[in-house]
């Protein structure tokens, strides 16, 4: 994956079975630098649903009236903290939109950046000087020790967690306290208002049921609880840096929950940079995520040019619209997953389809290494995108073939021949196609409701924002997996005698 991306590192997540973070200050004070004047950033309230339309790669609202001094002197911090850390004048405004659903009426507006005036492709929106922007570089110190801890058992992400963790724990004496109090404010929430299937209780993680993205999640909160048994090695590894903070090592000082919310919270709002040092490659970036929208079909990205990240727009903005980035070549699984949002429009969209050779097959080492010579692997991985689920079909069928060659004086002409030679029979062929068909239909059942209820259900719009979101998702999983099997259908249907019975196959190569 080329990159790697709203919210805060240390805030904690609303609902019933999150406690928010809320850490008592420290006496001790960092110096802030001096104020200097710059044009302001201006905030402004739209209450016009600013989420990105299926039918569009546009994203549109309508200019946005002022909002009154109470909802100004909101952002006032950050904006001034901005501003007396080098920001330069840009070309864009912080405003705000209320969430698709309050939760208990206590959910705040986000805030997005938008374009303050008209801005045509390749405008420089805004530029951030790197020292409003935190990397390992700027948390350690030292590179080689950033480099040493990101490449043994911790990762960027836990790193940085863990410093805005124990700033956020000296409030307003941390220099980043703005800076953290506007990712608190997001809690995680992504541009749906949604946060990481990582944050959802048990059983609203039972809307993503069968779905692969729900075992990924199991996958994932295993992993960051492996980095969490980590992290005292940090505070020893780093201790220069940890001494100026009065507090206790990472495992005492926070319980995982805490530490998985605030991970959670990086992984939302953090950006891959290209072309920089391995210690500045994953940035926290103010006007970064989470105030950009992220979109699959952009080509704009936050950059590093010299002393300062900025970006350059790829497409026109009218005033008021907000301002879209691309969000890396990744699947709907993975989007929710890291920012709890789906793009309907994703051209990266997929799903996988994994088939195996049988290690009990006593001829598996040979139709190894003829699917290595064909480019594939013992265990394979086929990758099935909108609108080419028959191309993936046709793709995988010589490879389905060799788990129904049983004669070994056949197996040895396949050795002794170059390319795909897999003989083609119809028995043998029908026998490939309905196993495909039978692994599909598996698969479609897996799932508690059908296609048609899912469309009826987001046609109704009266879903809450998180089911809503696996709605989406499933859904589009779902038409992928119909595709492929209409084409399988197909293909059974163009044999020469398509009722013909289907061969014996002890050794069929294993779909997951």
């Amino acid at each position: 994956m080329a990159s790697v991306s709203p919210a805060t590192a240390a805030a904690a997540v609303s609902g019933p079975h999150h406690a928010r973070l809320l850490l008592p200050s420290s006496p001790r004070r960092l110096p802030r630098p001096r104020p200097r004047p710059r044009a302001r950033l201006h905030l402004a309230a739209c209450h016009a649903d600013t989420l990105l339309p299926s039918s569009s790669s546009e994203v549109r609202a309508p200019p946005a009236p002022a909002v009154g001094t109470s909802a100004e002197s909101a952002a006032d911090c950050f904006v001034d903290w901005l501003r007396a850390g080098g920001l330069p004048p840009g070309r864009v405004d912080i405003r705000e939109r209320p969430v698709p659903c309050l939760r208990e009426g206590k959910d705040r507006p986000l805030r997005y950046v938008a374009a303050r005036d008209a801005l045509q492709a390749g405008d420089v929106a805004f530029e951030v000087p790197m020292s409003l922007v935190v990397t390992l570089e700027r948390v350690l110190g030292d590179e080689s020790v950033a480099e040493l801890l990101t490449n043994n058992k911790l990762s960027e992400l836990a790193c940085l967690a863990l410093y805005l963790m124990y700033e956020k724990k000296q409030g307003k004496d941390s220099y980043w306290y703005p800076y953290i109090k506007e990712l608190d404010r997001h809690r995680g929430r992504g541009q749906l208002a949604v946060e990481s299937p990582l944050l959802w209780t048990e059983s609203e993680l039972d809307y993503l049921t069968g779905s692969p993205l729900k075992d990924e999640v199991i996958a994932r909160d295993e992993a960051i609880r492996r980095e969490y048994n980590e992290l005292d090695t940090l505070w020893f590894m780093a201790g220069s840096l940890f001494q100026q903070y009065p507090f206790d090592i990472p495992t005492e000082a926070f319980p995982f929950e805490i530490f998985k919310q605030a991970f959670v919270a990086v992984q939302s709002c953090v950006v891959h940079l290209q072309k920089v040092s391995l210690a500045r490659r994953f940035a926290l970036v103010p006007l970064g995520p989470p105030l950009l929208t992220y979109k699959s079909n952009c080509k704009a990205m936050l950059t590093a040019e010299g002393d300062s990240v900025r970006l350059v727009v790829d497409r026109s903005y009218k005033a008021g619209e907000p301002i879209i980035v691309w969000c890396g070549p990744q699947t709907n699984s993975r989007l929710v997953l890291n920012y709890g949002f789906v793009d309907e429009d994703n051209p990266f969209d997929r799903i996988t389809i994994e088939a195996s050779l049988n290690t009990e097959d006593p001829q598996y080492q040979e139709k190894r290494m003829v699917a290595q010579r064909n480019g594939k692997l013992a265990i394979q991985n086929f990758n099935v995108f909108v609108g080419k689920e028959k191309e993936t079909v046709a793709e995988m069928l010589p490879y389905l073939r060799l788990g129904y060659i049983s004669d070994p004086a056949e197996m040895q002409i396949i050795l002794s021949s170059e390319g795909d030679t897999c003989p083609v029979s119809p028995c043998t062929e029908r026998a490939v196609l309905d196993q495909l068909v039978g692994y599909l239909e598996s698969r479609l059942a897996g799932y508690p409701t059908t296609l048609d209820e899912d469309e009826a259900k987001l046609a109704d719009g009266s879903l809450e924002p998180k089911k809503e979101v696996a709605t989406r998702l499933v859904r589009l999983e779902k038409k992928m997996l119909h595709a492929c099997l209409q084409a399988a259908n197909e293909f059974i249907y163009d044999l020469p005698d398509h009722t013909v019975s289907p061969c014996p196959a002890p050794y069929a190569p294993e779909l997951k």
